[in-house]
């Protein structure tokens, strides 16, 4: 029996491992990559018995998917207003220009965002404005955008809204939303501080010189009085459009903020956000068409069908199993364990499968008596932070790139490991910290 059931785990794990080199290797675009990856995953699962169309069909994420199409659909008639131009306008004058201000406050604004709504949502309203005051103040973006897209992922944890983990987490173990606050909040704050300054030193050579110019698509440092100068109104092409895309964009984020005591999934608030704006504003549908990523799409179907291919051959399962056994060595190992192995994961996997496979796997521990109460903060630490270690370990991560080459502002695989490692590994380690205050104080 255990030389047949080791097939699929083989022959899954190889079809994943070749799919996420030709991913990270950029020779072929990443969407083609994981569309063709799909296609072998399914047609070997069907040869196989572990795998099937159908069953494929069942791991792509709607929720995901439906929030990703309409809120890149809102977000590009807001910017067809001018509205973004009108608040990079407004944000440079308030920093005065300096790169390293910049960077700090857009940081720490973008993860106090993310722990009100999705990281997706996050970075595509945070992105076009990001852009344009770059392009203002004449620095390179990418410290800008690296740094709101690491951070995003970090403050995504502070609430049970924040990260589609949390919110499975916090369904299975039956967490209220202050539980999630008091208890992840404080250490998705005190990650994001200390990793933003981590980011700013390593960043420091780029802010110091005033960005690249062949980066910042202009040549030239910023410059106070220049800014100064600007008219912020001139910069809202339609200002009527801008005023009603607002209203509907403030609609949708308190929808999202009530989307589970209402029932709906925050892929439906999104559609629902998108199709309002439609109606109300009347944009050109050619210029909608063309405001959303659909590489982006596309590449999330390929890689939900792959990893779902992972989890029916059975190899999620033994990593999972495999952390979960560890848990006779006592809460406070076996938490530190699960967090570092579910941010390894993670970062591979993606945040979202890693969870919904570890849920089941602890919900029957603690069914057997087990205190599982430290492990749910640990998978939710591990979960959310870990995301950061690969380009395609979020959802948040995937679509920055996507965004940064349709802007000419590329982030290369090799860019950003060299500040997303660092960063993950102090958020993790700021995570540990808290995991033990939380076990040592018997806080679960």
């Amino acid at each position: 029996m255990e030389s047949v059931r080791i097939v699929p785990v083989v022959v899954a794990s190889v079809i994943f491992l070749v799919t996420y080199v030709g991913i990270l290797s950029e020779k072929i675009h990443r969407s083609i990559v994981s569309i063709v990856g799909a296609a072998v995953m399914v047609a070997a699962g069907t040869w196989l018995g572990f795998y099937s169309d159908t069953a494929a069909f069942g791991w792509i994420d709607f929720n995901t998917i439906a929030l990703l199409f309409g809120m890149m659909i809102l977000v590009g008639i807001i910017q067809s207003t001018g509205l973004f131009a009108y608040l990079a306008v407004g944000v440079a004058r308030l920093t005065r220009g300096n790169p390293i201000l910049l960077v700090f406050t857009l940081g720490i604004l973008t993860a106090l965002l993310s722990s009100m709504l999705d990281n997706v949502t996050t970075i595509i309203v945070v992105a076009p404005v990001t852009i344009s005051i770059a392009g203002l103040v004449g620095v390179s973006p990418i410290p800008l955008l690296m740094s709101e897209v690491l951070l995003s992922n970090i403050g995504g944890v502070a609430t049970l809204v924040g990260d589609p983990p949390n919110i499975l987490i916090a369904s299975a173990a039956k967490f209220s939303f202050n539980d999630m606050l008091v208890h992840l909040a404080p250490i998705a704050l005190v990650a994001a501080v200390v990793t933003q300054l981590v980011l700013l030193f390593f960043f420091r050579r780029e802010l110091r010189g005033g960005g690249r110019a062949q980066d910042a698509g202009r040549s030239g440092s910023w410059t106070p009085g220049v800014l100064e100068t600007l008219d912020a109104r001139a910069s809202l092409v339609h200002p009527r459009q801008a005023i009603q895309v607002t209203i509907v964009f403030v609609g949708t984020v308190v929808l999202y903020l009530l989307h589970s005591q209402l029932g709906i999934g925050p892929g439906l608030v999104a559609l629902i956000g998108a199709s309002v704006a439609l109606l109300w504003v009347r944009p050109s549908i050619d210029e909608v068409v063309k405001s959303v990523e659909w590489d982006v799409l596309v590449f999330f179907i390929g890689l939900f069908v792959i990893v779902g291919g992972l989890s029916a051959a059975g190899v999620l399962d033994f990593a999972a199993r495999a952390i979960a056994a560890l848990t006779a060595q006592g809460a406070l190992v076996a938490g530190v364990v699960l967090l570092w192995g579910s941010a390894l994961l993670s970062g591979v996997v993606g945040s979202i499968p890693i969870t919904m496979v570890m849920i089941p796997v602890l919900l029957a521990f603690g069914a057997q008596g087990g205190a599982i109460g430290p492990l749910w903060w640990a998978l939710a630490i591990g979960a959310g932070f870990g995301g950061n270690l690969t380009p395609i370990g979020s959802a948040a991560g995937v679509l920055m790139l996507s965004l940064g080459r349709r802007w000419g502002t590329p982030i290369t695989v090799r860019r950003w490991f060299e500040s997303a490692l660092p960063a993950t590994l102090v958020s993790c380690v700021v995570g540990t910290l808290g995991l033990i205050v939380i076990v040592l104080l018997r806080l679960w």
